[in-house]
């Protein structure tokens, strides 16, 4: 028996004068009543994403809005149903927002709204407003660190700021410096640092960790205090489920298209992506021959954003994850 097909629902962000979101309460009798949701609902047969909106935020909130662009498409499986949730910014609104439907509304400052209980399909929207919608992964330094160093200032320059410390070749007793100088670095330009695998070396640089595949499988729990950032390579379900359980803050996904490193191996493509992004509710980056140019389809299909190394490398010399 196949799936049934997902209901279309569509989001809005709407934000006040003092840059609040609106979030509405989820009332008794419904599904997951008592979470916190944005503000939306079902789009009917025909009807077009901006036309649905507009609609919906008429008669949930008796306001007139101004559809803007597009944040991110979560698909998201539940018990008994599936789900695409179609989110996109209000860039403009008029009246009074109020609960037409007896809902609770709240308006809640943006780094406030994980503490916000909320539906899974929720939650990524949530990190796609707070978190970065790119992750480099390091590519292995040549002979020269001082060049791989620039080629990593280059790249904050550009924008990134979320870096996962990659360099499973290289000797402890030159990693270990090379990699304390990136982390200041990181921290200079205001980009967050993990260190992949190393657990002892995050701890040391003040990092957080990101468990390669393997390790999922060898945690009985959390290996690091909530406070410190966890993530974790996975390609399949099994291994999602288990970050997820291992309480990861996000997971790197892929690969999405074939590499040069896995000549012959075909990638998951973004409809597999998205057959996994919808069992789960972690935020995920999409990973495996993938550019910033890639990142408005990455969102279509519910991921936070890109994981690269040369994507996102300048004056790359190396090979691609």
């Amino acid at each position: 028996m196949s799936d049934p097909p997902p209901i279309d629902v569509i989001a809005g962000v709407i934000r006040d004068s003092r840059g609040r979101i609106l979030l509405a309460r989820r009332t008794e009798g419904r599904d997951l009543a008592g979470r916190w949701e944005f503000p939306g609902g079902k789009r009917e047969p025909g009807e077009s994403p901006e036309a649905a909106l507009i609609r919906e935020l008429r008669e949930e909130l008796g306001i007139e809005v101004e559809v803007g662009a597009a944040l991110i498409t979560v698909p998201q499986a539940y018990p008994q149903k599936r789900l695409r949730l179609d989110v996109r910014h209000v860039s403009a609104w008029r009246g009074t927002a109020r609960g037409l439907e007896s809902q609770a509304l709240a308006w809640v400052p943006p780094a406030r709204l994980s503490s916000y209980p909320m539906p899974p399909a929720d939650l990524p929207v949530v990190a796609a407003l707070q978190q970065p919608d790119t992750c480099l992964v390091t590519p292995e330094p040549g002979v020269d660190d001082a060049t791989w160093l620039q080629q990593l200032e280059l790249a904050l320059a550009a924008g990134v700021r979320r870096v996962q410390l990659r360099a499973p070749s290289l000797p402890s007793e030159r990693w270990r410096p090379l990699a304390s100088a990136a982390a200041q670095r990181c921290k200079v330009a205001g980009a967050e640092v993990l260190v992949n695998g190393d657990a002892a070396l995050a701890a040391s640089l003040g990092a957080g960790l990101h468990l390669q595949a393997a390790q999922l499988t060898a945690l009985e729990q959390r290996p690091v205090a909530k406070e410190v950032t966890l993530s974790a390579s996975c390609h399949d379900l099994a291994e999602l489920r288990r970050a997820e359980a291992l309480g990861c803050d996000f997971a790197v996904v892929g690969a999405i298209k074939p590499t040069p490193t896995h000549p012959g191996a075909a990638g998951i493509g973004w409809q597999g992506f998205a057959e996994l992004r919808e069992q789960v509710s972690l935020p995920l980056y999409a990973i495996g021959g993938l550019t910033r140019a890639d990142l408005p389809e990455a969102r279509r299909h519910g991921a936070q954003g890109i994981a690269a190394i040369r994507g996102l490398w300048p004056q790359d010399q190396t090979a691609p994850l």
